[in-house]
């Protein structure tokens, strides 16, 4: 075989990862263009524009407001362009970092959120990774422990989890710590530091109170991620690959973590995006019950109670970016580490 031909043979399987990951930012890119366009939709399709709601807020402070107000107001927001016009130039700005303004509160949504966001998908991060952390390691061992202690024990204690829900035990802590500590660890910063600047006592402050909300969100991924690891390592375990190794020689640990367990986490690796979105939506209902100022009370706010639908848009195509880069992470990493995956690529 010539230079050139074993090089070209060499870039081959380097110019069909490439391919893959172009094949997959595009999906991303196509993905989130589509998910603008449904809430664009749903923003329209509430009743009322943006111009009536905020007149209508501002009528019930005494405000006398005309039709001639309102159209005035239609005409400075751009909502009398026609419908797909607006949303591109929504989804344009939305890909840029901006989101116009509140419909309601009449503020910057990218200030209003400002930092919030961001603490908000730092505290889902961190539960789904201390979620994992945990069920891991007890999954497999559940999988593969012949003692009935250890399996009954390890299965109550996550159906525990799945059976309480996250609000309950909110409540449950809240209240404990108010009769033992008189604090109800509600907030994520002290008073303090609630509108200071970053500083390392801020940080402090901030970690000294988000372990709560952490933990309560990464109490019942534990438990499910527990029995989706359970099931996948079981599923592996009694599989002829694994029993084949095991005659060769290779068995405890070893066994366990090169052969069963690489191959279930592949799956689990792959969900990483469906389980962050689920704690999210649980973050809401635990935000209103801790009093967090973070995005999961603003959606609440926006949603319940002003019906601010700018707010709310904004914040659902954020987490769906999120979702989206995370998928797409998660597969380039699956491309990287499992063999079967890498073989379908590569060829």
């Amino acid at each position: 075989m010539t230079l050139s031909g074993r090089l070209g043979g060499a870039q081959t399987p380097m110019l069909h990862f490439i391919q893959f990951a172009a094949t997959r930012a595009a999906l991303a890119v196509i993905t989130l263009i589509m998910v603008s366009f449904i809430v664009f939709s749903l923003m329209e399709l509430v009743p009322g524009d943006c111009a009536e709601r905020y007149l209508a807020f501002k009528n019930t402070t005494g405000a006398q407001i005309s039709i001639e107000d309102i159209e005035a107001e239609r005409v400075r927001l751009g909502l009398d362009k026609p419908y797909v016009v607006r949303w591109g130039v929504w989804i344009v700005n939305a890909f840029q970092g901006d989101f116009g303004d509140s419909c309601i509160l009449r503020l910057n949504i990218s200030q209003l959120l400002g930092e919030k966001f961001w603490i908000s998908l730092l505290i889902c991060l961190t539960s789904l990774l201390l979620a994992y952390l945990i069920a891991i390691p007890v999954g497999i061992i559940s999988a593969t422990s012949k003692s009935p202690i250890v399996n009954n024990s390890l299965r109550l204690v996550s159906y525990l989890g799945l059976a309480m829900p996250n609000f309950l035990l909110a409540l449950m802590i809240m209240l404990f710590s108010t009769m033992v500590f008189g604090d109800s660890l509600t907030g994520l910063f002290s008073k303090e530091f609630r509108d200071a600047e970053w500083s390392y006592e801020r940080v402090m402050d901030f970690l000294s109170r988000a372990w709560l909300p952490i933990f309560i969100l990464g109490w019942s991924a534990t438990a499910f991620a527990i029995q989706t690891v359970r099931a996948l390592m079981s599923d592996e375990v009694g599989k002829l690959y694994v029993l084949a190794a095991s005659a060769r020689g290779v068995s405890g640990r070893r066994l366990l973590w090169r052969y069963p367990a690489r191959h279930s986490l592949g799956p689990i690796i792959n969900s990483l995006g469906f389980d962050l979105n689920r704690i999210f939506n649980e973050l809401p209902i635990v935000a209103l019950i801790l009093t967090l100022t973070e995005a999961g009370a603003l959606l609440i706010e926006a949603l319940a109670r002003s019906n601010d639908q700018q707010l709310a848009g904004a914040i659902i195509f954020l987490l769906t970016a999120s979702i989206v880069g995370i998928n797409f992470v998660t597969d380039i990493i699956l491309a990287l580490t499992d063999p079967r995956v890498r073989r379908s690529i590569l060829g």
